[in-house]
C-alpha cells in the first residue's frame, strides 16, 4: 500500500470533530479503498482544552492554523474554521501556496476569493476541492465536474439552504407564523441567533454562484446574484399558493440565457407534485438540466454533521486515489468572465396587494398592469373587512422589468398600503 496522505484539520467545531470521527472509524475502509491510508497528524482550533467528543490526543496541536497549514508534515489541510477572509483564507491561501491540497466547506470564502484561489492551486500542483460548500451531503460539484462533464448546462436549481425550507414548511403544515417557527427553528440549531444570512437568502446564493461557475465555466459572480429572502412570506401567502397547487420554496436558479447568465435567489412558486415541490423539512435538492441527459435530480441533508463530514472525504479520498482536477471543472485561467442577463427570463408571477377599501382602487390597479402589458391571469380578493382590500393576482407571463415598473406605479398610489409582493412562479 502506498505512502499515507497526511491531513491537517483547522477547526474542530462540528464538522472538523466529525471528519475526525469518520477517519477514525472507517480507517481501514478507507485506506482499503483509497489505496492508501488517511493519516491525521495535526489540528488547530480556538481552544485546546475543550471535549469534542473525538480523542485527539495523538494528533500535534497548532494554535495557528497559519502554521498548521504551512507544516511540513502536512499534504492535505481542511478548511472547517468559516469565515469569507481572516484566518481561514490566509491559512488556506498559505497551504496552497505551498502545494498542499485544500477541502474546505467555506462557501463564503470561495464566493468571494474562489478565482484568484484556484489559480494558485493550479500553479503549485495543488488540489482545490469544495464539496461540502455546497448542499450539504449532496455530491452535486463531483456530478456536474465528473459524471454531467460530456453536457452543455442549461440550468442548475434548487434548494439549497435546509433553515428556509424548514421554516416554510413547518408553517405550511402547523399554521404556524414566520416569526413563530423562525424561534422554534432557533430553539433547534437550524437558525442562529441572527438569521439574516440564512433567511435573507445569503447562504444560498454564495452556494448558487459556485454551482454557477461549474455548471458554466466561468468565473464565481457572487455579486450579480439577485437575492431576496423569505422575511416577506406570510402564511396566506403559502395557503394561497396551495389552493392554486403550488408550494413556496426559497429557489436558486442559474440558467444559460441568450445575453448571458441568469443568476437568482429568490421565494419562488413550484409545482406541489414537482420533486422540489415535496421536498420537506431541512433536506436540500439540486436539479441540473444537461443539453443530452436532460433533467437529473439529486437530494440528501444539506448540512449537520454527517453530511458535512461525508462531504469532505469524498474530496479527500479523491485526492488520496489521485484524482487531481481544477477546482470549477476547468482550468481557472481558461474560466470566462460571466456576462450576466439584462433581462431575465419571462416568468409568471403571484403578486400580493394591500390596497384601501375605496371605489377604482382595484380598476387604477388593473389600468398600470395593463399599460405595461401585464396581463392578468387570475385574481382573487379575500379578507375583505370595510378599510383594507388585501388582493392576489397571478399574471400571464410576463417580463420582470415590465412588472417592477408596473409595481413600482402601483406602490406610488395613495391607495397602496404597502409595498407589493411579487413571487415567481417557476417553470419546471
Amino acid at each position: 500500500m502506498s505512502k499515507p496522505l497526511k491531513i491537517a484539520v483547522a477547526g474542530l467545531g462540528t464538522v472538523g470533530a466529525g471528519v475526525i470521527k469518520m477517519i477514525q472509524t472507517h480507517g481501514d475502509l478507507l485506506a482499503r479503498r483509497a489505496g492508501r491510508p488517511l493519516e491525521i497528524v495535526a489540528v488547530s482550533a480556538r481552544s485546546k482544552g475543550k471535549d469534542r467528543g473525538v480523542d485527539l490526543s495523538n494528533y500535534a496541536w497548532e494554535d495557528d492554523p497559519v502554521a498548521l497549514a504551512k507544516r511540513d508534515d502536512v499534504d492535505l489541510f481542511v478548511e472547517v474554521m468559516g469565515g469569507e477572509d481572516g484566518p481561514a483564507k490566509a491559512s488556506c491561501e498559505a497551504a496552497l501556496a505551498a502545494g498542499k491540497h485544500v477541502v474546505t466547506a467555506n462557501k463564503a470564502m470561495l464566493a468571494l476569493h474562489g478565482q484568484p484561489m484556484a489559480e494558485l492551486a493550479e500553479s503549485t500542483g495543488a488540489a482545490l476541492r469544495f464539496e461540502a460548500a455546497v448542499a450539504g451531503g449532496i455530491p452535486i460539484v463531483k456530478a456536474l465536474t465528473e459524471g454531467l462533464a460530456g453536457n452543455g448546462i442549461a440550468r442548475v436549481m434548487g434548494v439549497m439552504n435546509g433553515t428556509c425550507n424548514y421554516i416554510l414548511t413547518k408553517m405550511e403544515n402547523t399554521g404556524a407564523s414566520y416569526d413563530d417557527v423562525l424561534k422554534e427553528a432557533q430553539a433547534l440549531g437550524y437558525a442562529e441567533a441572527e438569521p439574516t444570512v440564512d433567511v435573507g437568502g445569503i447562504d444560498a446564493a454564495h452556494k448558487l454562484s459556485l454551482l454557477a461557475a461549474t455548471a458554466f465555466g466561468t468565473r464565481v459572480d457572487f455579486g450579480k446574484v439577485e437575492i431576496e429572502g423569505i422575511q416577506r412570506i406570510t402564511l396566506q401567502d403559502i395557503k394561497n399558493a396551495a389552493d392554486m397547487g403550488y408550494k413556496i420554496k426559497l429557489l436558486g436558479v442559474a440558467q444559460q440565457n441568450e445575453d448571458g447568465i441568469e443568476q437568482r435567489m429568490q421565494p419562488c412558486l413550484v409545482p406541489t407534485a414537482s420533486p422540489l415541490g415535496q421536498l420537506e423539512g431541512v433536506s436540500n435538492m439540486v436539479v441540473v438540466e444537461g443539453d443530452f441527459i436532460g433533467q437529473t435530480v439529486y437530494q440528501g441533508p444539506g448540512a449537520g454533521e454527517g453530511p458535512t463530514a461525508s462531504a469532505i472525504l469524498g474530496d479527500i479520498m479523491d485526492i488520496a486515489r489521485g484524482l487531481i482536477i481544477p477546482a470549477f471543472g476547468q482550468p481557472a485561467a481558461g474560466l470566462a468572465q460571466p456576462n450576466s442577463s439584462s433581462k431575465g427570463s419571462d416568468a409568471a408571477y403571484y403578486l400580493r396587494f394591500s390596497l384601501t377599501d375605496a371605489p377604482g382602487t382595484l380598476a387604477k390597479l388593473a389600468s398600470i398592469l395593463g399599460a405595461h402589458d401585464v396581463s392578468i391571469n387570475r385574481m382573487h380578493q379575500y379578507g375583505h373587512n370595510g378599510k383594507t382590500a388585501p388582493l392576489v393576482i397571478v399574471t400571464h407571463t410576463t417580463p420582470r422589468a415590465a412588472l417592477d415598473t408596473a409595481l413600482a406605479e402601483i406602490c406610488a398610489l395613495s391607495a397602496s398600503l404597502a409595498e407589493p409582493v411579487a413571487l415567481r412562479i417557476e417553470s419546471l
